[in-house]
């Protein structure tokens, strides 16, 4: 029976190696340029037609912009100007890289841990240091909210801090655990239906097609919730609670 997690295998497309440094161009490594490259050419196809009445090509762009511009508007206000492009950059990354994977012989950037923990941590860099750079140490504020009775901090200190050093996992761990649960099945499905035959594979073909759509919206879906938990975590850089 065929491996269903094999997809998920890092696999070296162009080995380089100098003695025992391994600078192989791998699967990952080659649709993380390819994740970049589509997100590259879906703006500058947009930047590039750009008109009053936007035509195809430039509509879905916008509707992006759009949205994402307004997430960050509501959540980080005024001071949303400032991280707008990390946001908009972070969604395109994630939800391109959600998508190829649903293309055949394609690979799941977004499914492997040390991509979405490097964008987690990343994120949670970005809130450490503008915290810092906007409130000094009164940052550190944010561990221990005003208003309590002082015996309560020696409980909420600790509990905050553990939260706030758990975001990069709990992030990262999220989208990596959706888009491997999800391909997973749809592999399974489709060893099923090959291997039943033509008659008792019909019903897990029919499933893994409609399958197929509900993956498309989890990958979104993912992508978005990545973004607005970005956003939340910004918050906190902009303004203490």
């Amino acid at each position: 029976m065929a491996d269903p997690l094999k997809q998920f295998a890092v696999k070296p497309v162009i080995p380089i190696e100098f003695g025992t440094l391994n600078l192989s161009l791998t699967n990952s490594s080659l649709w993380m340029l390819v994740c970049v490259f589509v997100a590259v050419l879906i703006m500058l196809g947009m930047a590039r037609r750009r008109a009053l009445v936007p035509c195809r090509t430039q509509n879905v762009p916008e509707i992006f912009y759009e949205f994402i511009h307004a997430m960050v508007k509501d959540t980080l206000g005024h001071h949303g100007r400032t991280y707008m492009p990390l946001v908009f950059s972070l969604f395109m990354i994630v939800l391109i890289g959600n998508i190829l994977g649903m293309i055949p012989f394609g690979f799941t950037i977004t499914s492997h841990i040390v991509v979405t923990g490097a964008l987690s941590m990343l994120v949670i860099g970005v809130v450490t240091v503008m915290g810092f750079v906007n409130h000094g140490l009164k940052f550190l504020r944010l561990f221990a909210p005003k208003g309590l009775p002082l015996p309560i901090y020696i409980i909420i200190i600790p509990v905050e801090i553990v939260s706030y050093m758990s975001r990069p996992f709990t992030l990262a761990l999220r989208l990596a655990a959706n888009m491997t649960a999800g391909h997973t099945m749809l592999k399974v499905f489709a060893i099923f239906s090959i291997q039943a035959g033509v008659l008792a594979g019909l019903g897990p073909m029919l499933f893994n097609a409609a399958m197929v759509s509900f993956e498309i919206l989890v990958a979104v879906l993912q992508a978005y919730i990545f973004t607005i938990l970005t956003c939340m975590y910004l918050k906190d850089a902009v303004e203490l609670h």
